[in-house]
């Protein structure tokens, strides 16, 4: 069974921190590509900062996601990623003919599937940097903790806080007053 990453959105911050972000579920690539000239990071604007340093790049809308989800796929998707790419690195990022498109586009999408060598809806991160004038890539996976036992589905993998109830023991009970520690902090 063939698999690609797929975008994925778990909260709006990809919205906040990419100037254009990826809709959920759209095939991805790395998008390193997207920076292969950049020598100067800093010459960046800060939102372009932030796809080169952490960006998955997704295919149909050219737009950002921070994480990427291990997915099923078809041989059909993933000629149509293909294609897609291969139109995309055409009319977009200058590709000198439609071959060369395609050959950059199928290497894209080879290096996206060899990412996901992981059971799927497992979600991909990337850490990108540029060093000495080369582009250094590290991904990671983040898989699901087991579920603690009884535990509903929001509650079932994190707790922040733990509450005792204490019965019958003289529990001495600390008064702070806040007003009085800014007014404090002002003087």
């Amino acid at each position: 069974m063939l698999k690609l990453p797929r975008t994925i959105r778990l909260d709006p911050s990809d919205t906040f921190v990419f100037e254009r972000a990826a809709e959920s579920g759209e095939w991805a690539v790395s998008g390193a590509f997207v920076f292969g000239d950049c020598n100067d990071p800093t010459a960046l604007g800060q939102k372009q900062r932030v796809a080169l340093r952490s960006g998955f790049l997704g295919i149909e809308s050219l737009g950002w996601s921070t994480l990427a989800i291990v997915t099923e796929a078809t041989e059909a998707d993933m000629q149509g990623a293909v294609e897609r790419l291969a139109a995309r690195l055409l009319s977009q990022f200058g590709a000198p003919d439609p071959q060369a498109a395609r050959v950059a586009a199928e290497e894209e999408v080879a290096f996206a599937a060899s990412l996901c060598d992981h059971s799927p809806q497992t979600l991909l991160a990337v850490q990108r940097c540029i060093e000495n004038g080369e582009m250094r890539e590290r991904f990671r996976t983040l898989k699901p903790r087991e579920s603690a036992p009884g535990a509903d589905r929001l509650h079932a993998h994190t707790r922040v806080f733990t509450f005792l109830e204490i019965e019958d023991e003289d529990v001495s009970v600390d008064q702070v007053d806040l007003v009085g520690l800014i007014n404090a902090d002002r003087t």
